[in-house]
């Protein structure tokens, strides 16, 4: 099960778990923390949002200046933009014959089970060559115009080599400590697709099992009762 939660619940969340020596262990990774029970089992995911940046034992830093971009590739689609501070500075969509449209299979994984192909076939593989191309010249442009803090993926293991194989580079490594897996099902990329991503990456999630609803809801009631308490001082 899945729970989005606002960046300021987020860090409210942190607070009281920080507060109550809550079990946590954070995965830079994935930037979330399992959460366990005292006895180490582990009972709940919380994903943080984009926008923070986890110091340790429960502590966050708001990243008031980020600059990010989020790069969603699907076999002949791509939608890939910057953004600061939440807002969508530049976009681009690209799109490639590299679909086989009977089978409706790419060409890339139909070279993995049939071999060397006719003509069609090579049309698709020169497509699929100019495409990432055209994706990381994209990307260098940006990185070239602009400091970025953070890089948002979502990308098939299949179709990665040809990303970073490219005859023209990536701005970052494989290995690039900000690049961040979109731990989401995308959609065809297109720029609705691309800003809905965004607005999915700069909330947090909780994500449990079914049997864990009673808990995560009596820990949430906990964090509604602070807003309350806040609101009620500030009044």
């Amino acid at each position: 099960m899945n729970r989005p939660l606002s960046k300021d619940k987020s860090v409210a969340l942190l607070r009281y778990l920080q507060a109550a020596a809550y079990p946590m262990q954070y995965d830079a990774g994935k930037h979330r923390l399992t959460l366990s029970d005292a006895s180490g089992n582990e009972q709940a995911f919380f994903r943080l949002p984009l926008g923070l940046t986890y110091l340790g034992d429960g502590q966050v830093a708001e990243e008031p200046d980020l600059h990010y971009v989020i790069l969603l590739i699907q076999s002949g689609n791509c939608a890939l933009g910057y953004f600061e501070n939440g807002n969508c500075v530049k976009h681009k969509v690209f799109r490639s014959y590299m679909v086989r449209k009977k089978q409706g299979k790419s060409q890339i994984k139909y070279l993995k089970t049939k071999g060397k192909s006719r003509a069609g076939s090579r049309v698709r593989l020169g497509e699929t060559v100019e495409f990432f191309e055209n994706i990381n010249e994209r990307l260098q442009a940006y990185f070239e115009e602009h400091e970025v803090h953070r890089i948002a993926l979502s990308c098939s293991k299949t179709l990665l080599p040809y990303l970073f194989n490219a005859k023209v580079r990536t701005p970052f490594t494989k290995s690039d400590p900000r690049l961040y897996k979109i731990p989401r099902h995308i959609h065809t990329p297109i720029y609705e697709v691309l800003l809905d991503a965004q607005r999915f990456l700069m909330k947090g999630e909780l994500i449990y099992e079914e049997a864990q609803e009673h808990a995560v809801n009596a820990l949430l009631a906990e964090i509604e009762d602070s807003f309350d308490e806040a609101d009620q001082d500030d009044k």
